[in-house]
């Protein structure tokens, strides 16, 4: 909706005559002096709006200028003067403003005319808003690239819970997610249990049990639909490929064609397909399994920040089948690269805190495997998960080995003077996003080409 013309509209001069009469009357005078004023207003407009139909002016108008055209040239159209404001400081009203020349009016005010520029000075968060609820205003990628931005530098607004009204829908774009089909979402659960239900509910009830804000916002049957809608998907998937291996539109199964290659990562590895337990789980191969134990934490964030659990099974779907399908396979492959990676990396950043847990026998595999798995998500509080989680779908889910190697950083002293590191590692300390996230793009500077490169793939 396009600002009232009456808002920014210059303040009529009041009259020399009546100005000392005006500071001595009442705001009840007052009031009744403006609408003397107004009804004058109007009586002296009354021609203007007692005018033809527009379509009767213009036609009238053309039909004139038939006649002109040959003999007189088109008139000059006449600047209207700058207008002058008076001293007098009150609010217009809407009573008080010229009824405007409708004749003049022009196609750019109708709808589908040139886009709306945003504001010189505008809010970041109020330009955040606007990218994601209003959509590009120009080139597709340089607007991804701003909203990556916005992300990184300023940060989505949320309360101290880590509500925030836009971050599901910010994920969704960066993860560029398809359209979300609540009807498809019920048609799985209408299929009531599926091949890992069993494992599924062995693992929900302890999902973030120590965590309230979780407890209570997300239930446990919530939980429960959303994994095992879940699996019915990437069963399905199995089921869809060994019947029909030809490729699926990649318009509606994997997103807008555009943001395919925008995407921090956007691989997809081809194999062979994998044999299934009889309790769902998977025994190897290359594609995406149907659950494994650890689904239930990385999946709990997506429920906890959407707001429904439509939104919820289309974010997290495509976040393990497109951005870490190695990490929910029965082999975990994924899990275990990315672990031999926060070694390396350690190595790199900080060769002396490495080279000591190395001493200690303290290898990734055994203090970072849960904070690999879940992406961070098993170490609370819980909004500065969420907030961690931003960064990382902005600018790619493989920093987070990198934001591991900065939390190791953070406890860099602790570790280095206690004589038993493993004690301190059993669980890492609460989560300082800001300063994490600060760390890790200070250490990406000195990861070398070909290390970054298994980054990006290692949970392909």
């Amino acid at each position: 909706m396009t600002n009232s013309p009456f808002k920014h509209a210059p303040h009529l001069p009041p009259s020399t005559a009546a100005t000392t009469d005006q500071q001595l009357r009442s705001p009840r005078s007052n009031r009744g002096l403006r609408k003397l004023q107004s009804a004058h207003q109007l009586s002296s407009n009354y021609a203007a709006l007692n005018q033809p139909s527009l379509i009767s002016q213009q036609r009238q108008q053309q039909q004139q200028q038939r006649n002109t055209s040959s003999s007189h040239p088109p008139p000059v159209p006449q600047i209207p003067p700058l207008p002058t404001f008076s001293t007098h400081h009150r609010t217009r009203s809407n009573s008080d403003a010229v009824v405007p020349n409708t004749t003049n009016s022009t196609h750019a005010s109708k709808r589908g005319g040139a886009p709306r520029k945003p504001p010189v000075n505008q809010n970041p968060r109020e330009e955040l808003e606007g990218l994601v609820r209003q959509g590009p205003q120009g080139d597709l990628p340089t607007e991804l690239s701003r909203l990556r931005h916005l992300v990184l530098c300023e940060g989505l607004y949320a309360d101290s819970d880590g509500m925030s009204q836009i971050r599901i829908y910010v994920w969704l774009i960066l993860l560029n997610a398809p359209a979300i089909s609540t009807d498809n979402y019920l048609e799985l659960i209408r299929r009531g249990a599926s091949p890992a239900y069993s494992k599924i509910r062995n693992d929900t009830f302890r999902t973030l049990a120590t965590n309230p804000l979780f407890k209570r916002r997300v239930s446990e049957a919530s939980l429960i639909r959303l994994l095992n809608a879940i699996a019915w998907k990437l069963h399905d998937a199995k089921i869809e490929k060994l019947g029909d291996p030809t490729r699926v539109n990649a318009a509606n199964e994997r997103g807008s064609p555009e943001l395919q290659h925008a995407s921090p990562v956007v691989k997809h590895a081809q194999g062979p397909p994998t044999t299934t337990t009889a309790d769902g789980s998977e025994a190897g191969g290359t594609e995406p399994g149907i659950y494994v134990q650890g689904m239930n934490v990385l999946c709990a964030p997506f429920l906890y920040a959407a707001r429904s659990e439509a939104e919820a099974c289309v974010a997290f779907h495509v976040f393990v089948t497109r951005e870490c399908p190695g990490y929910v396979r029965g082999a975990m492959d994924g899990v275990h690269k990315g672990l031999a990676l926060v070694d390396k990396c350690l190595a790199i950043v900080d060769p002396k805190l490495s080279s000591y847990l190395q001493t200690k026998h303290m290898k990734a595999e055994l203090y970072a495997f849960a904070s690999v798995l879940t992406m961070c998500a098993c170490t609370p509080p819980l909004p500065e998960v969420l907030q961690l989680w931003d960064f990382l779908f902005a600018y790619g889910p493989h920093l987070n080995i990198l934001c591991i190697c900065a939390q190791l950083v953070i406890m860099r002293e602790t570790l280095l003077t206690s004589p038993s590191p493993t004690k301190l590692l059993r669980s890492f300390p609460p989560l300082q996003a800001k300063l994490i996230v600060e760390i890790t793009v200070s250490n990406l500077r000195k990861i070398p080409a070909d290390i970054y490169q298994e980054l990006v793939h290692h949970a392909e």
